[in-house]
């Protein structure tokens, strides 16, 4: 497998390919859907309502986690998952800049 140039490109343009790759799963997309459904979550609720098996559940939170749009505090036995608002509003913020590009284009070139 080729190595990754991330260095040649910009710090934005590496940003936006971290977040699209991260809600690039269904299942992260599941998740974060139901995380803002119920405003927080515990991971073993989110396995009876996605349907996948907890160690699943738990690897897609961790990839959420690690790019940062969801946090997670320890209560008890079990990890207690929400939307990290401050970082999901900065994403939003990011990507709605990136795909409204063709909104500032000047025409078509075809």
């Amino acid at each position: 497998m080729g190595v990754s140039k991330t260095e040649i490109f910009t710090a934005q343009q590496n940003t936006i390919a971290l977040f699209a790759k991260v809600i690039g799963h269904p299942a992260r997309v599941a998740i974060l859907q139901q995380l803002f459904k119920l405003n927080s979550c515990v991971c073993g609720d989110l396995v009876l309502e996605i349907g996948l098996a907890q160690p699943t559940i738990s690897q897609h939170l961790k990839e959420l986690k690690n790019l940062g749009l969801i946090k997670g505090n320890v209560e008890g036995t079990s990890v207690c998952y929400c939307i990290d608002q401050e970082n999901w509003s900065k994403m939003k913020e990011l990507m709605s800049e990136f795909l409204n590009q063709d909104i500032q284009s000047n025409g078509s070139c075809c």
